[in-house]
Formats: C-alpha cells, sequence, structure tokens
C-alpha cells in the first residue's frame, strides 16, 4: 500500500449519486454507506470523505482536504482561496448550470433590484445576496435560510435568493424571477499548497483529465461503416465530426472502413443519409471516453 495518500472530499446530499456515477465511469469504484462519512474506493492512494458542498471549500481552502468537488456557487459564498482545478459540467438534474435568482411573489410591486431597499431577503447563501445587493447599490436586510425558502414570500420575506435547474419550484410557489444573481456548475478544487506537491498534482491531474473524458462523451456514440471507395466522398459529405473521420483500408482494395463519432441524437437523422450515399454495415457503439 502506498504511503502517499490524497484525502478527497465528495459532496454529501443531492450531487452525491451522481458524483458516484461519474467516478465509476472514469474507472473508480465508490461504495457508500449510511452510516459512513468515509466511502471506500478502489484506489489506495486516495481517502474519501463526504462533506456538505456548501462546506467544501473551506476545509479544502484550510487543508483538510486536498481536493473536492463542489459547486461554484459555493467556492464564492465562501470567499475561499483555492485553486480550480477544471469545470464538471454535471448536476443532479440536468448538465446545464444552476441558477441563482431573486425572486418575488407574482404580485409583487417589485420590478428592479432597486425596489428591494430596506426589504427583508431570506436566502441560504448571505454572502453571495449581500454582495450581489452591494453591486446594485441596495441595502436589504439579508436573512439565513434553513430552508424551505420558496414559502417563505411574502408573510417571512419580501424576496428570496434561490437556485434552480428548471424554475419548476418557483413557479409553484407563485413565485417571478426579479433578477439572475449567479449561475454556478460543478468544479473540482484543490488546496493551493497541496496542488504544489508534484505528486499530489500529479494525483489531482490525472483524476481531472478522467473524469472530464467522460462527460465529453456523454451524448456521443461512435459510428463505423464501410464504404465503396467510389462512394467515400458522399458519405463524408454526410459526416460532421469531432475530427476528421478515420478512413481504413480493408483487404477488399475497392472498399474502406469509416469510423467517426457524432451526437447520438444525431445519429437518427445521419444513418438514412449514410445508408443512401452507399454506406454498409453501419454499426452504432458507445463511447466512455473522450480524451482530446
Amino acid at each position: 500500500m502506498s504511503d502517499k495518500v490524497l484525502k478527497l472530499g465528495l459532496p454529501a446530499g443531492s450531487l452525491q449519486e451522481a458524483t458516484g456515477e461519474l467516478f465509476r465511469k472514469a474507472g473508480y469504484h465508490i461504495k457508500f454507506s449510511s452510516r459512513s462519512y468515509y466511502p471506500e474506493i478502489d484506489d489506495p492512494e486516495i481517502e474519501c470523505l463526504l462533506i456538505r458542498a456548501q462546506e467544501m471549500a473551506r476545509y479544502v481552502e484550510q487543508g483538510v482536504l486536498d481536493a473536492g468537488i463542489t459547486g461554484y456557487d459555493w467556492v464564492v459564498e465562501n470567499n475561499a482561496d483555492v485553486h480550480e482545478v477544471c469545470e464538471l459540467m454535471f448536476s443532479k438534474v440536468s448538465r446545464r448550470p444552476v441558477r441563482w435568482v431573486l425572486c418575488v411573489p407574482e404580485d409583487s410591486p417589485a420590478k428592479s433590484v432597486q425596489d428591494l431597499q430596506g426589504k427583508r431577503i431570506a436566502t441560504e447563501v448571505v454572502g453571495l445576496t449581500k454582495g450581489f445587493l452591494a453591486k446594485h447599490g441596495v441595502q436589504a436586510q439579508v436573512e439565513f435560510s434553513w430552508g424551505a425558502t420558496e414559502v417563505k414570500p411574502p408573510k417571512l420575506a419580501d424576496a428570496i435568493v434561490e437556485v434552480t435547474e428548471t424554475g419548476s419550484s418557483l413557479r409553484a410557489n407563485n413565485l417571478r424571477i426579479l433578477a439572475e444573481v449567479l449561475q454556478s456548475t460543478t468544479r473540482f478544487i484543490a488546496n493551493k499548497s497541496s496542488f504544489k506537491d508534484d505528486w499530489k498534482r500529479g494525483k489531482i491531474e490525472n483524476l481531472a483529465l478522467m473524469l472530464q473524458s467522460c462527460l465529453a462523451a456523454e451524448s456521443k456514440v461512435g459510428l463505423m461503416m464501410n464504404v465503396r471507395r467510389a462512394d467515400l466522398g458522399k458519405v463524408l459529405e454526410q459526416l460532421p465530426a469531432l475530427q476528421k473521420p478515420t478512413v481504413s483500408s480493408l483487404s477488399d482494395p475497392d472498399w474502406v472502413d469509416v469510423n467517426t463519432i457524432v451526437d447520438e441524437s444525431f445519429v437518427r437523422v445521419v444513418v438514412p443519409r449514410l445508408k443512401g450515399a452507399g454506406a454498409r454495415g453501419i454499426v452504432e457503439y458507445q463511447i466512455n471516453k473522450i480524451i482530446d
């Protein structure tokens, strides 16, 4: 067993399962236990710890963890001085950024941020909200919300700053968006001192490479097919790709093999075109990782 260990923070809660699945695709098998905050991972050089995403950046900055996965919003909220290794575009619902938005009840007279001068605003991101209001020259009473923030207006707050991916919860609670405070995606962050250590930096960068390669492969598939040399030009015209398609010779000099990568949603459109252009033996296959 190696005497070198990377202390890695994994987000507990809503991102936990999505993070575990991403690591599995990257080749790391993580086993979560309901009775332990120390997930098992099949790499003796990594020690995992489950931490709330809200606290991750603080522990990474302090060096309690060498690296961790959290949202950009929580890095900003904690004003954490950490090294950002890479962006990992995934969330619990979609691959889109989450949005922190300033909301008021549908029947509120407020039409702009300035209309909230002196009002009460409930949110989980107090620092982020105060900073946003300050940029707009607005002073308001910003209160920390322990949860169920959407139900607080109008009796407990005049407005809220809340996170949303789809907006469905806001609409269900008769709230309308007044302004966008911040867009946030998941980030892989590292302690600055740890990242200066050659071994730890190498371990972190290798891990980031594998995680990013899995995200790059999502929604992509490979296509391979046999094509007569005489039809090759017509077939290649139908094939957008990450790079130029690979064309390989076959034992029959009149035929070639063509291999490429396309968006999965494009397959239903392009396959009939390929067949019409002369491609034969068309095979679709899954892509696990794409590494540039």
